[in-house]
């Protein structure tokens, strides 16, 4: 190197404590010595996988046959609790069921899903964002219905 002493035990230190504390910089001085250390954070919430919208996708109109899908509604004001197993929307847009127009809904009431499984799709913003599965479980109430609007926060469905 060219006359600079590096610390690499100093170095490695914050590295670590960069990675334990969710911070994506860390910067230090001492004299005419400047360290920064910056990582990548990925801006996508656990579980959930972005896929660009197709143009031109048509978007059925509430209760459109051939994508409609029965699901359990109910209104739920702020007093109620949510049941345990409950899944939010973690983002506002609009809700899909089906993977496309008239294709058969990802799940339904009833079904045995698996951790990672997608369970619905979110469009927030022309991006198609897949919601998956949290854990492994059976599906006992939707809450949604297909190409309805849910604000982030709302419940989605229950997973047993």
């Amino acid at each position: 190197m060219s006359g600079i002493d590096i610390d690499t035990a100093l170095i490695e230190r914050l590295a670590s404590l960069l990675e334990k504390s969710g911070l994506a910089e860390i910067e230090i001085s001492q004299g005419e010595t400047r360290i920064r250390l910056t990582r990548a954070i990925a801006s996508t919430p656990p579980g959930v996988h972005y896929v660009l919208a197709p143009q031109g996708l048509p978007v059925p109109p509430a209760g459109a046959s051939g994508t409609a899908v029965q699901a359990e509604t109910t209104a739920l004001t702020a007093s109620d609790a949510l049941p345990e197993g409950t899944l939010t929307a973690p983002m506002v847009g609009t809700v899909y069921l089906a993977p496309e127009p008239g294709a058969p809904p990802f799940v339904q009431v009833g079904d045995v899903v698996e951790a990672g499984q997608t369970l619905l799709i979110i469009e927030a913003m022309k991006v198609m964002n897949q919601i998956r599965a949290p854990r492994a479980g059976k599906i006992v109430r939707i809450f949604v219905e297909n190409a309805q609007p849910v604000e982030y926060g709302e419940p989605l469905l229950v997973i047993a």
